[in-house]
């Protein structure tokens, strides 16, 4: 499928998205810049509260008057996160004792039970209308869609299978991302288990693209033109590419996280659920090599439940211990900003 058809679609200049990070990685300066550059910003807000995403999109847009995503997680909250028993964290806590220890620091007390907050947040997206709208770990209601529709937002939805790609396609999606394997973060399944939904990127391109017609966005281990362009052949109309604008000085991760990205761990990346209940991919370490059998607590409990150990591993350099969310081809990753990145990755457009 031609690539312009998505630069119709979405109003953009060249077919090239910014993947919406979420745990504070996103930034307004991110999206802008690549908004700016002629590809389609992307900011990662599941995380954040209906009101503060009606703030980030009127900050958002005073940087840009492009076109830019806002991606949001229709399953935002496990079931099990609203009623954890205190004995069954208990359980699953003192696993992770030997960590805490070795940093010196206390297990948590439970975190707070955690409810899903996607239809208020969905709500926000009709009121404030971006562009974009980009969705992932499942379909929102159809009246959602339906009203996107009416307001003239275009719709994204993610799949990690054949399967997930031809039900988003019923579900009458503008276009859809192929997120092979090979990607950073979060694995977004939503018909099987993740564990069971493990197609690479060149797998997954083709044989969406030659089973459904809406427009296919790559995405996973994409980080130069090479891989802009093999992607392409295979029948892409687009590609999202995440590590290489993460390691750009625009994004929201920390000095530490960007010297990793450019360090000989970026070479060495796993699928853990060590950090957050769900499967991502990230950088190995001393946490996830020796906790992979273990259970852990329902997301997003889990993230909360580590969150004071990823804050004292960082503060006591210990970061050896810690997963950093990023891609298996991190290291091919040069650039350490937006425009020089942008221009690099359109080399990997034929004229």
């Amino acid at each position: 499928m031609n690539h312009s058809c998505i630069q119709k679609l979405f109003s953009i200049k060249y077919p090239i998205l910014q993947g919406p990070f979420g745990g504070g990685l996103s930034s307004v300066e991110l999206v802008a810049a690549v908004s700016n550059a002629g590809g389609l910003g992307g900011y990662g807000a599941y995380q954040l509260q209906p009101g503060e995403i009606e703030e980030l999109i009127a900050d958002i847009r005073k940087k840009t008057n492009q076109p830019f995503n806002i991606n949001l997680w229709v399953n935002d909250a496990d079931i099990e996160a609203a009623q954890l028993s205190d004995e069954n964290y208990a359980a699953i806590a003192n696993n992770y004792k030997p960590f805490f220890d070795e940093l010196n620091i206390p297990l948590p007390p439970k975190p707070e039970a955690a409810y899903s907050k996607f239809e208020q947040q969905a709500e926000v997206i009709l009121k404030c209308k971006p562009a974009v709208f980009s969705f992932v770990f499942g379909i929102p209601d159809k009246t959602i869609l339906i009203e996107c529709k009416k307001q003239g937002i275009k719709t994204i939805g993610a799949a990690t299978t054949l399967d997930e790609a031809v039900t988003l396609e019923e579900a009458n999606v503008d276009a859809i991302i192929a997120s092979g394997f090979e990607a950073g973060g979060h694995r977004p399944s939503f018909l099987k288990p993740a564990e069971d939904s493990l197609h690479g990127t060149f797998v997954l391109v083709s044989q969406i693209a030659k089973n459904v017609k809406t427009p296919v966005i790559a995405a996973g281990g994409i980080a130069d033109a090479g891989g802009v362009k093999a992607t392409m052949e295979l029948g892409a109309s687009a590609v999202q590419i995440g590590t290489a604008f993460l390691a750009c000085k625009e994004s929201g991760a920390s000095d530490i996280y960007r010297s990793i990205i450019f360090s000989d761990r970026a070479k060495y990346t796993t699928l853990t659920k060590s950090f957050t209940g769900r499967l991502g991919r990230g950088t190995s370490g001393v946490v996830a090599e020796n906790s992979s059998n273990l259970p852990t607590l329902p997301f997003p409990l889990q993230t909360k439940f580590m969150s004071p150990l990823r804050k004292a591993a960082e503060e006591q350099g210990k970061t050896e211990m810690l997963t950093y969310w990023m891609g298996q081809n991190a290291s091919l990753v040069k650039f350490k900003d937006v425009n020089t990145l942008f221009k690099s990755l359109l080399q990997g457009f034929d004229e």
